[in-house]
């Protein structure tokens, strides 16, 4: 009727229905209880795994690649979701590398040794293999294991790792074990992935709002 105001709320210019408040913020807190859940279940399932990495790996990838897609269908645009690759990183590495760290600084023997071999001499391999000398003057068994050129140590240097009695975790050497400082990356990733996912909620929310809620606007 004339001169009575429609409280009935236009439709989107994309002929979805308006999305509410409330539902854009359970969405928005889903992704953030993915993140964590992410990021606790890859951990875990690194303890589970000790001195195999594959399959941490594999599930982490999978699950940072779940939730760069959750985060591109809550936000609606590709840039946050581009820029979530960094902190994946940190949340991948971080939880694969923490538990074997965690238990080489908890169980682990450390010991003076020095290199007398090396598979890689003298190839042009990069995957070196050093055969090494204990202070008692017995080679060890355990082989340690040194990917790439850069930084790598020579036949003759003397080094100070950290060897697993129990045989579960692979010897590393010992100034590279740092299980605080895996943590701090995984914490910090997992806390950016939840300021992220909170901003693609908001930002989604507002673009739906607007009518935007299309392919054609996602680089915006």
């Amino acid at each position: 009727m004339p001169g009575i105001r429609s409280r009935i709320t236009p439709p989107s210019t994309t002929g979805g229905p308006a999305v509410g408040p409330w539902k854009s913020a359970r969405r928005t807190a889903g992704l953030v209880a993915f993140a964590w859940a992410s990021a606790a279940g890859t951990t875990g399932l690194a303890y589970l795994t000790l001195g195999s990495e594959v399959i941490p790996i594999a599930v982490g990838v999978l699950l940072c690649l779940a939730f760069a897609v959750m985060l591109l269908l809550l936000h609606r645009a590709v840039w946050l979701t581009v820029l979530s690759a960094v902190p994946a990183l940190f949340v991948l590495v971080g939880s694969v590398q923490y538990a074997p760290e965690a238990a080489l600084e908890q169980r682990g023997v450390r010991e003076s040794v020095v290199i007398v071999a090396d598979t890689a001499a003298g190839t042009s391999s990069n995957n070196h293999r050093f055969t090494l000398r204990g202070t008692d003057g017995k080679e060890l068994e355990e082989k340690l294991g040194f990917d790439g050129d850069a930084w790598a140590p020579k036949v003759g240097d003397r080094l100070d790792v950290m060897r697993d009695p129990e045989g579960a975790v692979p010897m590393e050497q010992a100034d590279d074990v740092d299980a605080a400082g895996r943590l701090g990356g995984l914490v910090g990733g997992t806390v950016t992935w939840t300021l992220m996912a909170v901003l693609a909620g908001w930002r989604g929310h507002v673009r739906r709002r607007r009518g935007r809620d299309s392919l054609m606007y996602q680089l915006v």
